[in-house]
């Protein structure tokens, strides 16, 4: 059989379309009496070259404005442009390049139209004049129900709406001109993560918990519970359906590019999930993949049906002491590559998201989107 150096050199460098040339190669061999020890070198030389090809090893930042922290979540919209990312004074901000730098996009809290007012806050017993001075660069969670916490974030790709889910007011949607998000369902103790499922628009959220909220995460003792549920919303309906329970730690989930699946993390239990939205096993459960650290979020890989999940890998029991790591892997449950991130030691790292061959990490920690590039 013979297979043109074109072919080898389009395979490693085309990572999108890895796949699809090692299924051509099996073909074809499998048509020629190729020998399969040939076909087994052929296979590990082109993984080889795309690992190699996408080592992440250069790094830089995008720093937030002054003061501003926690940027949980990085998003981008449908024309490449962001990264949108969601920061602890209950803002959503968009990147808008190296000389502007990070501005304004959107905010979840009506309280913050109340620019130079004096708005009673009674879960707070005290009177606050809500204006930009106040939440902008705060991370003090007292502050949440004036100022919004906003904590993940997802486009709707075909129509533009960016989907936010807010410590303390819940599901949000706002338009691609930005501003005051509009509340579409509310009553959580604490939603933890979202992803839009473009095609049908359908919105599918996690509920870190039925008992405490986020406030209660930075209490002495805090232990979390067993209560987590993963939630889809229907756009068209506006119903919530509760499609899976008894989740710990959960954080946030992806559907899967062909739509039959979404798979859903629980960083206390140190798994991932799958739950079926198609198919013979529809509105099942299964454990998707274990011993791979403790997941916090899950995004969709540029390569269809793979993703990137953040995790915390245990490298010291006590005291105890981890790593954080960007995971690539596949719907076989296979970890395709695993990208260490040196500079989110400590820092907690929240999400990795992959755009124009490069990761985007946020950290509820930092001041800063970590940007690693080969």
């Amino acid at each position: 059989m013979y297979i043109s150096e074109e072919l080898k050199a389009n395979c490693i460098a085309i990572d999108k379309k890895i796949n699809e040339c090692l299924y051509f190669i099996y073909m074809v061999a499998m048509k020629t009496n190729c020998s399969l020890l040939l076909v087994d070198l052929i296979v590990w030389f082109l993984l080889l070259g795309n690992v190699l090809s996408n080592d992440y090893t250069t790094f830089k930042k995008l720093v937030l404005p002054p003061s501003v922290t926690g940027p949980e979540s990085a998003v981008f919209d449908r024309g490449g442009e962001g990264p949108y990312v969601a920061v602890a004074d209950g803002r959503i901000l968009k990147w808008q390049g190296p000389t502007t730098g990070f501005l304004d996009f959107a905010f979840t809290s009506p309280n913050r139209l109340c620019y130079f007012v004096s708005c009673f806050q009674p879960q707070l017993s005290l009177s606050v004049s809500t204006t930009k001075n106040i939440c902008d660069g705060t991370n003090d969670l007292k502050l949440g129900p004036i100022c919004g916490r906003p904590v993940a974030l997802s486009f709707n790709y075909k129509t533009s709406d960016l989907y936010i889910t807010d410590a303390f007011f819940g599901l949000l949607v706002v338009g691609f001109n930005g501003g005051l998000a509009t509340q579409l369902s509310g009553g959580y103790k604490y939603l933890s993560g979202i992803d839009v499922e473009s095609y049908t628009g359908n919105v599918y959220l996690t509920d870190a918990s039925l008992t405490y909220g986020i406030r209660d995460m930075t209490k002495p003792g805090f232990k979390p519970d067993s209560t987590g549920r993963l939630l889809k919303y229907d756009p068209r309906t506006q119903r919530v359906t509760v499609l899976l329970t008894g989740l710990s730690g959960v954080g946030g989930p992806s559907v899967s590019s062909d739509r039959k699946y979404v798979l859903v993390p629980e960083y206390m239990n140190n798994q991932i999930q799958r739950h079926w939205l198609q198919g013979p096993k529809k509105d099942t459960n299964e454990v998707f993949l274990t011993d791979c650290g403790s997941p916090k979020n899950i995004k969709r890989a540029a390569n269809d049906g793979e993703f990137w999940v953040a995790v915390e890998k245990l490298v010291q029991q006590s005291p105890v002491s981890s790593e954080p790591h960007g995971l690539r892997v596949n719907g076989s449950a296979t970890v395709l590559q695993t990208v260490p991130l040196p500079q989110f030691l400590n820092m907690a790292h929240n999400v990795v998201q992959e755009s124009n061959d490069a990761l985007y990490v946020g950290s509820s920690h930092s001041d800063f989107v970590g940007v690693y590039t080969n």
